[in-house]
């Protein structure tokens, strides 16, 4: 065992904090051999009731007054932080987190998940009324949401994200409550193989499954990955394409990026189009949340679709924003209005908004039962566990009862409560578009340069903020697609990362990626889509010829 643990520490100085991970769960739950009656049905049955009656005693702690009075103040706080764009949720739970420092571990846990939920609600609102994601996973809503709001759809747009958020949460926090061991033990077969494999998949799916040009997808992307490469080489310690300026060395920041090619694109698009600074028709309808929840219901595969992809990108841990990318193509491809996504389509709005909070929500399922953070907030929150005194890990759930179910009794009511609220304030948030643009723009303006510069409190990233804007600008003249050059700048990093890894567990060898059913499956349904629009064309001319 000791040499075992001395080989895998070894390992570790090159392959990253995956395998401790492996070695720690190997080294703390050796294997057993179960008894007849652990296998039975009613030990399983009772290990249910067990687990409702754990979570009936976690409502009984949120329900305490000063409890249920830091959710309220969480959610309304994470509102508040999601719509501003370049704070975030993980930034905004990390600012706040001193404040817990005197509190119980249950109620600073409630608060700062709270503060997560709101955050998670709140990245929809700038998304769709002004097409700045407060948030990296709100890029994908603004596809659609942001078409909508111009139509004067901007209640039913809302509306629609915030349902959709609330169900892919709920989904996720029921799959935690009675799921919790059986999903940690799958997530432990996720290696630096399986996390490319995942990665691969999504950036295949958009060029397999869009309906544009294949080559404009994959010139917007491999210009998102060049993008990506910048700054220093974490392996070899080279600076790749930093021509002397010291402020690239980290590379582009995600958010930075984003805020410019959406919020300063949007203006520059804005501009252009004739100057017209007047107010859009939005009207301010009581009933507007109603007549959106009527007709979401018809959209039911894509909200099953959706959780499935969020959830397992959550626990593995894929994260949020490429939950959000995938479902989004997935409902792209497989929707009867596909054609219509981009111009202003509820489903657009309905598929990443929930695979991102199913995403979101579950990533927590791997921090409390492996201590491995599924999302860069979850890592906020595990630090926090730490500090508080408390090892993430399988004996949480038995020696921290209060705390975890707490925890997961605050999700559901949590989630519920902040629908409330956001839902209350739709046609609100939908009047505020009935404000001339000549006074909205400017604060967009504003708005834009402080989430840049707060990143970093660095001049340089307001002024890529700016560079970013003018390239969304191009990209939308000569009619290339943003998402994908999106996408490829947010996981290209990881993407690489994970390539790197896995090349150096197999010594250079391909085969890894085939090495079980797991990540062979996946990678082979990666290059099917992949090479899908060849294999379609190759088809289409088998079928002309036949035709002659």
């Amino acid at each position: 065992m000791t040499r075992r643990c001395l080989s895998g520490w070894a390992l570790h100085s090159f392959l990253g904090e995956y395998s401790v991970y492996q070695i720690r769960v190997a080294v703390q739950e050796p294997p057993r051999r179960i008894g007849r009656l652990e296998r039975s049905p009613i030990k399983r049955l009772g290990g249910a009731l067990e687990e409702l009656a754990s979570l009936l005693n976690g409502f009984y702690v949120v329900f305490s007054p000063f409890n249920f009075m830091l959710m309220i103040v969480g959610i309304l706080l994470g509102v508040i932080i999601g719509v501003l764009p370049g704070l975030g949720g993980a930034n905004g739970v990390a600012i706040l987190l001193p404040l817990t420092f005197s509190m119980s571990p249950t109620s600073a846990i409630i608060m700062l998940s709270c503060i997560y939920w709101g955050a998670l609600f709140g990245g929809a609102i700038t998304s769709i009324l002004f097409n700045i994601p407060g948030e990296p996973w709100s890029v994908a809503t603004t596809f659609d949401g942001h078409p909508m709001a111009q139509q004067g759809k901007a209640d039913e747009a809302l509306t629609g994200a915030f349902t959709s958020s609330f169900v892919g949460a709920i989904v996720a926090v029921v799959m935690i409550t009675f799921l919790a061991p059986l999903v940690a033990k799958f997530a432990l077969k996720f290696g630096p193989a399986e996390f490319f494999a995942v990665q691969f998949l999504t950036f295949a799916s958009f060029i397999g499954m869009g309906k544009g040009s294949a080559f404009k997808t994959l010139a917007s992307m491999c210009l998102g990955f060049g993008l990506a490469s910048v700054g220093l080489d974490t392996v070899t310690g080279q600076l790749r394409m930093t021509f002397g300026i010291t402020d690239l060395l980290t590379g582009f920041k995600f958010l930075t990026a984003v805020i410019g090619l959406f919020g300063i694109g949007e203006i520059l698009a804005s501009m252009e189009s004739g100057l017209a600074f007047s107010g859009s028709h939005a009207k301010l309808k009581l009933n507007a949340v109603i007549e959106a929840w009527k007709k979401l219901p018809r959209y039911w595969i894509t909200f099953v679709r959706s959780c499935v992809v969020g959830c397992w990108m959550g626990v593995t841990p894929g994260g949020a924003t490429p939950a959000s990318f995938m479902s989004y193509g997935l409902a792209k491809r497989f929707s009867k209005n596909g054609e219509r996504f981009g111009k202003g389509e509820l489903e657009g709005v309905v598929a990443p908004e929930t695979a991102a909070h199913a995403a979101g929500t579950s990533a927590l399922l791997p921090m409390l039962t492996l201590g491995i953070p599924g999302s860069p907030t979850a890592a906020v929150l595990l630090g926090g566990l730490l500090i508080w005194g408390l090892q993430p890990g399988p004996l949480l759930f038995v020696e921290q009862k209060d705390f975890v179910w707490g925890l997961i009794a605050s999700m559901y009511l949590g989630n519920l409560v902040g629908l409330m609220i956001v839902l209350t304030c739709v046609p609100l948030f939908a009047a505020i578009l009935r404000i001339p643009f000549s006074i909205i723009a400017p604060v967009i303006m504003v708005i834009c340069a402080v989430g840049a510069y707060t990143i970093n409190n660095a001049m340089f990233d307001v002024w890529m903020m700016v560079g970013f804007g003018i390239v969304a600008y191009c990209f939308n003249k000569l009619s290339y697609p943003l998402p994908p050059f999106v996408l490829a700048l947010v996981l290209g990093d990881m993407a690489e990362s994970s390539f790197r890894q896995a090349m150096l567990l197999s010594q250079g060898s391909v085969t890894i990626f085939w090495s079980n059913g797991l990540v062979g499956s996946i990678m082979s349904l990666g290059l099917i889509l992949l090479l899908w629009p060849v294999i379609s064309w190759v088809l289409d001319k088998m079928r002309a010829a036949k035709a002659a």
